[in-house]
């Protein structure tokens, strides 16, 4: 036989794409429009009801960018329609608002209501249609609420763009209606389009000396030959009796295993804000009810609590369809969490809200708990997180984003994730690498190709769905998994929940390899640190939330004043939401990020009042004077952790001017600032060691041209560190007029079109230098850093993460050591060689670095920048530009226990009220056993959750005394259910005796009398 498989096979492309795609439909017939245009932002139903519409044709240019245009959609079914068969055919409305060539949920797109303000379905790219079911006469009559979205940059050109803010995108319509028809399904047509595509998918995937392959190329040859072109319709019985045997041969008994999951990834916020999401899933969820009248098969799954929540609020009905399926098992909620949020930057009690607050909302809404935590997009996963999600009661972890490594492949898909504490969590990477799967022939390929546990297992999952601005699975998608459920050369496909997945694979698989310590993606390293408002604001929430929940315990302990349930319950909710994987990492369209920064200052507003009015109840009615309430879980200046009292005595430091330069000291050490403003000197007083090596200056300013290869907002680039200069001329050094128990000196500096202005103050109590940096940025596509060498032979640094702390080395012995030149912390940093070390502590900068080099004399100097502020074109052009203040604090310390107090004093100052001496409701005998949370438990019955952990990474014992009353404790998980007594080793009249392991995360409920 000759060779021609590219021709028959540019020949059959041809035969699809000009007969049977446009036999699709037997017949169309163009519909009556009108609009009317919202003003500002959206409207219900019911009101756009009550608007003027005027007459639209196809063709008319509407929608401003962000905007919202209600069509109004009348028309009668023709006649002679009534004559096919209801089996061969189906009307629908066929809508094109304009649709562009990018992705779908990118762009344009429409809810449909039918004239009782019911939502039928929504319209979007690749999912245009709308099944009818007519009215008496045949008369049609829906209106369509279309959502003008720009395409912010789904071309990935990474272009600056204007249109990412409100307030600049301009009002010239930017769509332009193509079409709005009723039109008539041929279903044989559409059977047999499905039919070629899969086994077209398929074929491309083959190998070409398989018979398979050709067996495939013979029967569509022979379809496009018997088939008359002329009358498509009448000849796809025809073609599909052809293409049947070929579809019927069953798989490999070896073939992998796909179990496929409806699904459609929503971004909460990214490039549309979050306005913009709650309307995108009801789109999404009302296409996904509408598969599901028709399917009895399908199952979707969709995480989030927040996006149900939102539902319940803004779509009312719509929420009870999502709950009625819920309650069958069709429609799933996963993740358990309120968003999918990012997992690097949150604290350890905020992602262990996430848990609470999600599988709470599922739990009472549903009655489901979801086992599996759902995360297939955001940036890396804390080596925090696997005890984080066993403690919450779930058992799985899913996501796909490490397949985005730019360096070093993961080794497994399905393995136990070990964490810092060493518990595990059975954890699995698709290996189709998308969480938009089509089900298309080549990504099923690609995932049972790729999939790494091979001989061992033999499943794996596929999520599918148009997702990023959703969209969700397709009746096309349903219909390749049913072709593919059993087809000789791909994978078995079969529909099926998470849950069932999970329990397949961990049966399937006994013994799974073990991956210790953190997931981190080489990848979106810039997240640490763009839109440094936005991150500012979330620590400084999440801050002042275990502030207000501590004293208003304590007021309502002491005092009897009314626990401010609500109040909290919704700050966290914000703050939640902006947790979220595109919000909090600073790589969100401009509005995003200004609606960011206005929700923070109303939490700030919030939780001031909650936290004064907390105060106020513990202070009395007949209060005197001022004492200083601290809420660190370490003493600080004399008062004890969770206590309020008077402040300790403590002489004022030594200042001495040097040179140009200052000599400030204290008791415990003595710091040199050189006439540049620069860190020349610090010297352990008690020891003499010097923590400066000499020539190297700290609190050295450094500016990188920093242009990533693609991914603006989200990447830093190995190769920014070749074109940097350090700022090293100061405009001025001057000292700061004396204040109470502290001396300190001001340094200017200018570049470029920015300023900068530092104070650099040592108080009477603390080894400890404190940095006050206030930058009015005004640069373009540059990374500021903040760098200290110290003399410090350090062949790894602890960072904090949540919960804890995780050392990575300075060295770059390996590929994973070399992609790992931009790294998270929390709190602090910790260099250290035995009996030395050196925390730097910052109360809102993650992005670090931490290296090492060899010194000319043989030693070794380690060096620590923080990473302050970037200036990224894309998807903001104005990202971080303005004002923005920053505290560091540099000091020695013995071990990570006293960083992490650094870290807590820096973060949790002092406040000072009116009032008298406050005991503290809990205290922690033993200073490795810190107390990370004190609120009311969720269930409002009055008792009080302490959640606690071990700090130093060591096995440990102390008591927990509790400063009330109290009938029983409880060990609890995340949700505060009664869990195994792991942590109590005794009761006492005063509290409990814990023994915890390294790093062991604990919750107790405590019962007041």
């Amino acid at each position: 036989m000759h060779e021609n498989t590219a021709l028959i096979r540019a020949r059959i492309r041809r035969f699809v794409s000009e007969r049977i795609t446009p036999a699709l439909y037997r017949s169309s017939s163009p519909l009556t429009m009108s609009a009317w245009e919202v003003p500002d932002e959206p409207v219900p139903f019911a009101e756009a009801m009550n608007q003027d519409f005027q007459p639209f044709e196809t063709g008319t240019l509407w929608g401003k960018p962000w905007g919202t245009t209600w069509f109004h959609v009348t028309g009668v079914v023709p006649e002679e329609w009534s004559r096919f068969n209801n089996l061969d055919t189906r009307t629908e409305i066929l809508v094109d608002l304009g649709f562009l060539s990018g992705q779908s949920g990118f762009q344009a797109e429409g809810l449909v209501y039918d004239p009782q303000g019911r939502i039928v379905k929504a319209v979007e790219p690749f999912n245009n249609y709308v099944p009818i079911t007519a009215g008496p006469g045949g008369v049609v009559d829906v209106y369509i609420e279309a959502a003008s979205n720009p395409d912010v940059g789904s071309d990935w050109s990474f272009q600056p763009t204007a249109v990412g803010d409100k307030a600049t995108a301009g009002t010239d319509p930017i769509y332009r209606m193509r079409r709005m028809d009723i039109a008539l399904l041929d279903r044989r047509v559409w059977q047999l389009d499905r039919d070629i595509w899969t086994l077209l998918g398929l074929m491309e995937e083959l190998s070409a000396d398989l018979p398979r392959t050709a067996e495939i190329l013979r029967a569509l040859e022979a379809m496009v030959d018997a088939m008359d072109p002329d009358d498509v319709s009448g000849t796809a019985e025809l073609g599909r009796g052809i293409l049947a045997p070929v579809l019927a041969l069953p798989a490999y008994a070896s073939a992998h295993r796909v179990v496929a999951v409806g699904h459609a990834h929503i971004d909460s916020a990214w490039l549309w804000p979050v306005r913009e999401t709650i309307r995108k899933c009801a789109r999404t969820f009302s296409n996904v009810l509408q598969l599901m009248d028709e399917d009895p098969n399908f199952i979707f799954a969709c995480s989030s609590a927040q996006q149900y929540a939102w539902m319940k609020e803004h779509y009312p009905q719509l929420f009870e369809r999502i709950r009625e399926r819920a309650i069958e098992g069709r429609f799933v909620p996963v993740g358990g969490m309120w968003v999918e949020s990012d997992t690097n930057m949150p604290g350890g009690e905020a992602l262990a809200r996430q848990l609470l607050a999600g599988k709470s909302f599922f739990m009472r809404e549903f009655g489901v708990e979801p086992l599996e935590v759902w995360l297939p997009d955001s940036f890396g996963y804390t080596a925090a997180f696997p005890q984080i999600v066993a403690a919450a009661g779930s058992k799985y972890f899913l996501t796909q984003k490490i397949s985005w490594n730019e360096t070093n492949t993961m080794p497994h898909h399905t393995f136990n994730w070990e964490g810092i504490d060493g518990t595990r969590v059975f954890t699995h990477f698709p290996p189709v690498d998308t969480y938009n799967s089509v089900l298309s022939g080549e990504e099923l390929a690609r995932a049972q190709r790729q999939y790494a546990e091979k001989g061992a297992s033999n499943v794996s999952l596929v999520p599918f769905g148009y997702g990023d601005g959703g969209g969700g699975p397709t009746r096309e998608m349903l219909a390749a998994a049913e072709r593919t459920e059993s087809l000789e050369g791909s994978p078995r496909v079969s529909i099926a929940t998470p849950r069932a997945f999970f329990e397949t694979a961990e049966a399937s698989y006994p013994h799974p390899p073990v991956w210790s310590g953190e997931l981190y993606l080489e990848f979106h390293r810039g997240t640490y640190t763009s839109q440094a408002k936005t991150k500012s604001g979330n620590r400084r929430s999440e801050h002042l939330l275990r502030e207000a929940e501590l004293w208003a315990t304590a007021a309502t302990i002491r005092t009897g004043a009314e626990y401010p349930y609500d109040r909290i319950e919704r700050a966290w909710q914000t703050v939640l939401l902006n947790q979220f994987h595109d919000i909090l990492p600073g790589s969100s369209i401009a509005w995003v990020h200004q609606v960011a920064e206005e929700s923070y200052a109303a939490v700030r507003e919030e939780l001031d009042d909650v936290i004064a009015t907390a105060l106020a109840a513990l202070a009395g009615p007949d209060a005197g004077g001022s004492v200083v309430y601290n809420p660190s879980p370490f003493p600080v200046s004399g008062i004890p952790a969770f206590s309020a009292g008077v402040r300790a005595e403590a002489s004022t430091p030594r200042v001495t001017p040097n040179g140009g330069g200052f000599v400030l000291e204290n008791d415990a050490v003595r710091i040199e600032i050189d006439s540049r403003g620069l860190l020349v000197s610090l010297v352990d007083l008690g020891t003499g060691r010097e923590a400066v090596p000499a020539g190297e200056p700290g609190n050295v300013l450094q500016l990188f041209r920093d242009t990533p290869t693609q991914w603006d907002a989200w990447d830093i680039d190995e190769h920014y560190q070749r074109n940097g200069v350090e700022l090293l001329d100061a405009d001025s050094v001057e000292l700061v007029p004396e204040g109470t128990g502290s001396v300190a000196v001001r340094v200017t500096r200018s570049f470029g079109a920015s300023t900068v202005s530092q104070e650099l103050r040592l108080d009477a109590d603390e080894p400890t230098l404190h940095i006050s940096t206030s930058v009015d940025w005004h640069e373009r596509q540059k990374l500021l850093k903040l760098a200290f060498p110290f003399d410090v032979h350090a062949d790894r640094a602890a960072s904090e993460i949540q919960f804890g702390h995780i050392y990575r080395p300075t060295h770059v012995n390996t590929s994973w050591d070399a992609a790992r030149f931009e790294t998270c912390a929390h709190r602090w940093v910790f260099a250290a060689e035995p009996g030395f070390g050196v925390a730097v502590a910052n109360d809102s900068t993650y992005g670090h670095d931490i290296g090492r080099r060899t010194r000319a004399d043989g030693g070794t100097t380690t060096m620590v920048r923080e990473s302050l502020l970037r200036a990224p074109t894309f998807p903001d052009p104005t990202a971080d530009q303005g004002v923005h203040v920053f505290h560091t604090s540099v000091g020695i310390t013995p071990d990570v226990l006293s960083a992490a107090e650094a870290g807590y004093r820096l973060n949790l100052p002092l406040r000072e009220a009116p009032g008298a001496a406050v005991a503290p409701v809990v205290t922690s005998e033993n200073p490795a056993i810190v107390i990370e949370a004190v609120k009311l438990a969720e269930d409002r019955s009055g008792d009080v959750i302490v959640r606690l952990y071990e700090a130093r990474g060591s096995k440990t014992t102390g008591a927990v005394a509790f400063g009330f009353p109290f009938a029983e404790v409880t060990e609890t998980d995340i949700l505060e259910r009664a869990s195994r007594r792991l942590a109590i080793d005794s009761n006492s009249e005063d509290g409990v005796r814990l023994t915890l392991r390294a790093f062991q995360l604990v919750t107790l409920r405590i019962a007041r009398r």
